[in-house]
C-alpha cells in the first residue's frame, strides 16, 4: 500500500523532472531522450505482450506504459521485480510438497462422486492434481445466513478447544467481536491449548497497533502478521492474504467471508445491514483447512513443522448421504487461478441454475462469457450485489457491466437494506461453493483466497434458501435504469474499467 504509493510519487515526479529538464535545458536533444523513452516502452509493452497471464492485465500495463512512460515502465518493473513475491511462490512451493503426505486422496471417495455428476468428478480430478486439495467424504457442514449466525457457535466451539486453535483472518478490528474473541484465545492458553493466530498486514495502518503482535505474544498467544507493510519496501503489496480460516483441534473449521470485526455482525452499523456468510465443516474435509493454515504459518519460519500432529483420525467407511466437500486455497503463484476455476466449473456445467452473492463485480472477458454465456443457453443466472457500497468507485465500475450482462440474461439484483459481503455459489439444488473470493481481479488473481466446493451434501439446501430469503429483499436492476444512469457516473466508471486490472 505505502509503497505503490510512495513509489509512483516518486516515478511521477521523476517524469515531471525529466519533461522540465528536456524543454528547459535539453531542448536541442528531445527528440533524442523522446525517441529513447519511446523506445523503452516500446520493448517493454512486447515484453508484457508476451508474457503469460491474463489479457486485461497486459492490456491495461501496455496503456498504463505508453500514456507514461517513465511511470509506467518503472512502476512495472517494481511490481515485477520483487523479491518478496518470488520469494514467497518458491516457499509456498516448497512447502505444499512437505504438506502431501498428509492430503491423500481416497480414490473410492471420488470413484463414488462419478456415480453421480461426472463433470464434479472431473472438477475433483483437477483440484488434487494440480494443486492438492483432495475431495472427502465423512464430512458435516453448517452454514450461516449472517455473521451473526455464525459469532455465537465459533465462540462456543473456541470454547471446546482441548489441543490447538488456528487463526487466519484478513480484518481484525478493535472492538466487541474482537475482544470476545481475545479473552477465550487468552483464556484456552493458560488451560495449555496451543493457540496460532494470523492476520494480514494491511490491518496495522488503521486497525490495530503496529507492534500487536508482540502484545499477543505476551498472552502466550503466537502471532503474526502476513506481509507486514514497511513503508517503500514492500514488494508483496499486491498479494495480500485475503483468506477467513479457524481451524479447531483439526475437528471443527470455519471459512466464509466473515472476518473478525464488529460490522460483520451488525455491532457496528457502516454501510446498513451487512450481509455476510460463513460455513463450518466438521469431519476429514477439516484436514485442509489444517494443512492449509500451516503452509502460510511456515511461510516465515525456519524450524521444521511436526505436521502428523495436528491430524486427526479420519472416520471409518464412507457415508453417501454427507455428500463430498472439497476445501481448496488459490495462491497468486500456483499458476493456477483455482477460485475462477470452480466459478467456471459452476456455470459452465450448470443444467438449471447459478446463482451468486458477491460484493464485486470486476470483470474479465472470460468470465462476462461464462455468465453470459450460461443465461443465453436457459440457465438462470441470477447475481445480487449491495445496494450501499462499501467503496463508491467499485460500484460505479461494477455497473459498467450491468447493461452487456442484463443484454445476455443474467438477471442482477440489489439488497436494497445494506452491503452484501457474501461470497457464495449455489446451482441445481445439489452444487455450491463458499468462501472469501469475490468476482473481481484482486480475488481471483493475486490475494491469498480459499473456499469449499459442496456437492450433495444437504447444505447445499441452505445455501439456495438463503439465497431466495436474500432475494427477496432486492431490488432487481432494470436495463431502463442502466441505461439512464448519469453522465458522469457512466464516464467515471468507463475510466476506472480501463485501470481495474491494476485496482
Amino acid at each position: 500500500m505505502y509503497s505503490h504509493t510512495a513509489i509512483i510519487l516518486l516515478l511521477i515526479l521523476l517524469q515531471i523532472g525529466i519533461m522540465v529538464l528536456t524543454f528547459t535545458y535539453l531542448g536541442n536533444y528531445s527528440t533524442y531522450m523522446n525517441g529513447v523513452i519511446s523506445l523503452l516502452s516500446f520493448i517493454t509493452a512486447i515484453y508484457i505482450f508476451n508474457e503469460k497471464g491474463n489479457p486485461a492485465f497486459k492490456m491495461t500495463w501496455i496503456l498504463f506504459v505508453f500514456l507514461v512512460p517513465v511511470v509506467g515502465v518503472g512502476f512495472y518493473l517494481f511490481t515485477k521485480a520483487g523479491i518478496g513475491t518470488k520469494y514467497l511462490g518458491a516457499r509456498l512451493e516448497k512447502l505444499r510438497v512437505e504438506t502431501e503426505p498428509y492430503m491423500q486422496q481416497n480414490e473410492y471417495v471420488v470413484h463414488a462422486m462419478k456415480g453421480g455428476r461426472v463433470a464434479n468428478a472431473n472438477l475433483s480430478h483437477f483440484l488434487y492434481n494440480q494443486v492438492g486439495f483432495p475431495t472427502y467424504g465423512n464430512s458435516q457442514a453448517q452454514y450461516f445466513p449472517l455473521g451473526d449466525d455464525k459469532f455465537p457457535v465459533l465462540i462456543e466451539e473456541l470454547n471446546k478447544a482441548e489441543k490447538f486453535i488456528f487463526m487466519e483472518y484478513f480484518i481484525i478490528g478493535e472492538g466487541y467481536v474482537w475482544d470476545t474473541v481475545l479473552e477465550v484465545l487468552r483464556k484456552k492458553v493458560k488451560e495449555g491449548v496451543e493457540v496460532r493466530l494470523m492476520y494480514d498486514g494491511t490491518c496495522s495502518i488503521s486497525l490495530l497497533p503496529y507492534e500487536y503482535p508482540k502484545q499477543l505474544r505476551e498472552y502466550g498467544i503466537q502471532c503474526k502478521e502476513f506481509g507486514p507493510i514497511v513503508p517503500i519496501l514492500s514488494t508483496s503489496q499486491n498479494n495480500r492474504d485475503h483468506r477467513k480460516i479457524c481451524v479447531i483441534d483439526g475437528k471443527v473449521a470455519f471459512t466464509g467471508g466473515v472476518n473478525l470485526a464488529d460490522e460483520y455482525i451488525n455491532k457496528k452499523v457502516r454501510f446498513g445491514h451487512w450481509k455476510d456468510t460463513a460455513i463450518k465443516i466438521e469431519g476429514d474435509a477439516v484436514q485442509s483447512f489444517t494443512m492449509m493454515f500451516l503452509q502460510m504459518w511456515n511461510i516465515t519460519e525456519r524450524q521444521p513443522e511436526d505436521y502428523a500432529k495436528y491430524l486427526t483420525e479420519k472416520q471409518p467407511g464412507f457415508s453417501r448421504k454427507d455428500g463430498y466437500i472439497i476445501p481448496y486455497g488459490d495462491s497468486p503463484f500456483d499458476h493456477e487461478n483455482v477460485g475462477e476455476e470452480v466459478y467456471f466449473h459452476i456455470l459452465n456445467h450448470a443444467k438449471k441454475y447459478v446463482h451468486i452473492m458477491t460484493p464485486y463485480l470486476i470483470l474479465d472477458n472470460e468470465m462476462i462469457d461464462a455468465l453470459t454465456r450460461a443465461a443465453k443457453g436457459g440457465i438462470e443466472v441470477q447475481i445480487i450485489m449491495p445496494h450501499i457500497p462499501d467503496k463508491p468507485y467499485a460500484f460505479y465500475l461494477a455497473k459498467t457491466y450491468y447493461e452487456e450482462l442484463i443484454a445476455g440474461g443474467v438477471e442482477i439484483y440489489e439488497y436494497t437494506p445494506g452491503f452484501v459481503h457474501a461470497k457464495v455459489f449455489t446451482s441445481d439444488d445439489d452444487t455450491a461453493t463458499v468462501g472469501s473470493i469475490n468476482l473481481d481481479y484482486r480475488s481471483l488473481y493475486l490475494h491469498f483466497e480459499c473456499g469449499v466446493f459442496i456437492y450433495r451434501n444437504p447444505v447445499v439446501r441452505d445455501i439456495e434458501k438463503d439465497f431466495q430469503d436474500t432475494l427477496a429483499k432486492c431490488q432487481k436492476v432494470t436495463m431502463t435504469e442502466v441505461r439512464n444512469r448519469s453522465t458522469f457516473v457512466k464516464i467515471y466508471g468507463q475510466v476506472l474499467r480501463l485501470v481495474a486490472p491494476l485496482m
